[in-house]
């Protein structure tokens, strides 16, 4: 005889953003642990679709779920519509961001309000939720925050992405506090982890080994971070900063534009 185990017992995680990168990486990591998975994506429905299958073949039940967490509405409506889904919901970690560049120079309401919606109001939002949900159920959930480690050694580019991880940051604290003993609020704050379109493999390398540790943060680190904080049951108000030290190392620029 097999037994199956009942999604009810199942942990289950909204990651945000998790179609691509290291949202899709969270994602996989957390399905390989155990946690059934509900991906979410603005417009990549293919690519989140892709990361929801490869979830469900390590933890079956995994969905899709779209939103444009800019919109409050619609951030408002996820988590309803995942626990519909889903039957409920333990944790969320908020991977997904806008990260537009902009400088003091150059800097406008419109790009700061885009920043502010995306990367900080709808963790907020998120949170609320998700304290509300747990609650009902008498349960206890955990919101993950990622973060960055350029808000420990600040540069000028980026702006108003700067600012609205700042925001969120500071968010941790205040959500800790407020929405205790049902949530633990947790940042993650990797180092340079993956390469982008702005930076040849090569640079990535070399910049990759700008930290006192000779290594900047890799995904598996990110990943095991991140489940740390989940089933660690004592940390909340707090960011675990995960970068091979670069925090403690001056960059004048982004590592994007060096």
């Amino acid at each position: 005889m097999s037994s199956a185990v009942s999604p009810s017992t199942v942990p289950t995680v909204l990651v945000t953003g998790a179609g691509k990168r290291l949202g899709r990486a969270i994602a996989l990591g957390l399905a390989a642990a155990g946690w059934r998975v509900a991906v979410h994506y603005r417009h990549s429905l293919s690519e989140a679709q892709d990361t929801a299958d490869a979830c469900s073949a390590l933890c079956a039940g995994a969905q899709c779920f779209a939103a444009d967490l800019a919109d409050e509405s619609q951030t408002r409506a996820l988590l309803h519509t995942v626990v519909e889904h889903m039957g409920h919901v333990d944790a969320v970690v908020n991977s997904a961001a806008l990260f537009e560049h902009d400088s003091a120079l150059n800097f406008g309401y419109d790009l700061m309000q885009q920043h502010l919606l995306t990367n900080t109001a709808a963790a907020i939002v998120l949170a609320q939720q998700l304290h509300a949900h747990v609650s009902a159920r008498k349960a206890n959930g955990v919101v993950v925050n990622m973060l960055d480690q350029k808000l420990w050694n600040l540069n000028p580019d980026f702006f108003s992405y700067t600012l609205s991880k700042a925001a969120l940051e500071t968010a941790n604290t205040l959500l800790a506090k407020a929405l205790a003993p049902q949530l633990r609020v947790v940042g993650v704050a990797p180092g340079l982890t993956l390469t982008s379109h702005m930076l040849s493999d090569e640079k990535f390398d070399d910049l990759h080994k700008l930290s006192p540790l000779g290594r900047s943060s890799s995904i598996d680190d990110v990943v095991a971070t991140v489940l740390f904080v989940l089933h660690n049951q004592s940390i909340t108000g707090t960011t675990v900063l995960v970068d091979g030290g670069q925090h403690l190392m001056p960059f004048e620029r982004d590592f994007s534009l060096m």
